[in-house]
């Protein structure tokens, strides 16, 4: 290599800006030494040496959480699977079991349950049910939706979907759950008596339950009550409010003297593949995102409610010499209900027994229990959603824990939450009836259930 003196002006000036390039490409910064002429005698050494420095990192800005287009997708796919488990799967669940005279009423119920609580979810609802506030109640930042943005996002950390989503998914659950308890008193209850309650017992009911559990700040969140999808929220709290409902209203005129046999079967049977299907939004949505534990929770959502309606169809034909075809739907659903609040937490081993014992226990249910006592749960309510969600929620304490020396604890924590949701339930739900019964009535009178609900409440029949 040539001396650097030796080498053109040009020259030098390009290795120079070739070593700078150089250098900041490494991070290093760089001192340019002064130059020196050769008639100029060189400058003494400093005892100060400058040492080349990697340059600082930029700084790089706060960014918000970006979308996540497959769990939103996913979410979104979910809320229409629920609430298509209502609208029709339970109208026409309901609709075929009860009388032809009463079938239009029945689906009328569901459908403005519906309308009735997506108004009351709009309004106040979803503010008071699973927003921050105190350990009974959600605040009011979400009133009348005022906060709510397009840009904002809710559920479980890392999940990354919008708001908007998380309130609609939510809503479906709401619905469903107040639609239930019309299967409690149907042929019975008047249409405005309903469209009352369903309006009530939605803000009053419905929501302080869902914020007790769901909400991180839930004084049953924080005992560590474990619900993955609605065991305690979703079906027993509708179980024991239709007892109730059923215990207040009182039988059907002619229950026990003559035949109320479902109307059509066929179309319990339709409802009642809706509502399997839809289970998968259900319990698998409520992972809130598209991972391992949505995946799991469908898994063992479809083996319970194979399980259920096995064990529910073996026993009703050993009791009765013959299954029916609305056992086997009964314990598929039985099945459904019970695996709901263990869904993403439990193996599909545990969902094996999960099924089995909650088609045997809500058969039970649903007959002994219903003629021991001989109240009249018109479509089962509390037989299979009560006391399914009852054994669903206890078991989760059982199977839903890592390790065997937490299962007492976690037991305590389950049995707290069942009987918390069921006592709040029963009471409040008490409580509406009474205020509506001074109010507007509850029941229909008696020629209109003797002609049918169609006709009286709706000017409408089937032929």
């Amino acid at each position: 290599m040539f001396p650097a003196k030796l080498l053109p002006c040009s020259s030098r000036f390009v290795m120079r800006a070739l070593l700078m390039a150089t250098l900041q490409m490494c991070g290093l910064s760089y001192a340019q030494a002064p130059e020196i002429h050769p008639s100029q005698p060189a400058p003494e050494l400093s005892a100060e040496v400058q040492v080349l420095v990697p340059a600082p990192p930029p700084q790089v800005a706060a960014t918000a959480p970006q979308l996540d287009t497959g769990n939103t997708a996913w979410m979104l796919t979910s809320a229409a699977l629920v609430l298509f488990m209502t609208l029709p799967g339970v109208a026409l669940f309901y609709g075929g079991m009860v009388r032809k005279k009463n079938v239009l009423s029945m689906c009328a119920q569901v459908f403005v349950c519906g309308v009735l609580v997506t108004v009351t979810w709009t309004l106040l609802g979803y503010s008071l049910a699973l927003r921050p506030g105190n350990a009974f109640v959600g605040g009011l930042d979400r009133l009348l939706l005022s906060g709510l943005t397009m840009e904002g996002m809710a559920g479980v950390d890392g999940a990354n979907i919008p708001e908007s989503v998380f309130w609609m998914f939510q809503l479906t659950f709401a619905i469903i759950t107040t639609a239930l308890i019309a299967g409690a008193m149907a042929e019975r209850m008047k249409f405005s008596a309903l469209c009352w309650f369903a309006v009530l017992w939605s803000l009053l009911v419905y929501a302080p339950i869902a914020h007790w559990v769901w909400e991180p700040g839930g004084w049953l969140a924080d005992m560590g009550a474990l619900d993955f999808a609605g065991g305690t929220v979703v079906h027993v709290n509708a179980g024991v409010a239709g007892l109730v409902c059923a215990l207040v209203m009182g039988r059907r005129r002619g229950y026990g003297r003559e035949p109320m046999s479902p109307h059509n079967l066929v179309l319990t049977m339709t409802g009642a593949g809706m509502l399997w299907i839809g289970w998968f939004g259900f319990n698998a949505g409520s992972a809130l995102a598209a991972n391992g534990t949505a995946g799991m929770a469908m898994l063992v959502t479809q083996i319970a409610a194979a399980f259920g309606g096995l064990s529910w169809m073996c026993v009703e034909w050993m009791v009765r010499g013959r299954p029916s075809a609305l056992g086997i739907v009964s314990g598929v659903v039985a099945g459904l209900v019970a695996i709901t609040p263990a869904a993403g937490f439990v193996s599909p081993m545990a969902a094996v027994f999960i099924g089995v014992v909650s088609g045997v226990v809500c058969y039970l249910g649903a007959t002994s229990l219903k003629r021991r006592y001989g109240y009249d749960d018109s479509l089962d309510v509390f037989g299979i959603h009560g006391i399914g969600g009852a054994v669903g929620a206890f078991l989760t304490g059982i199977f839903g824990v890592a390790a065997p020396g937490m299962i007492a604890a976690q037991l305590y924590a389950q049995m707290a939450a069942i009987l918390a949701a069921a006592l709040y339930s029963a009471v409040a739900t008490f409580l509406i009836l009474v205020v509506l019964n001074a109010l507007t009535g509850l029941r229909a009178d008696e020629e209109a259930e003797r002609d049918g609900l169609d006709r009286a409440e709706h000017g409408e029949h089937i032929e």
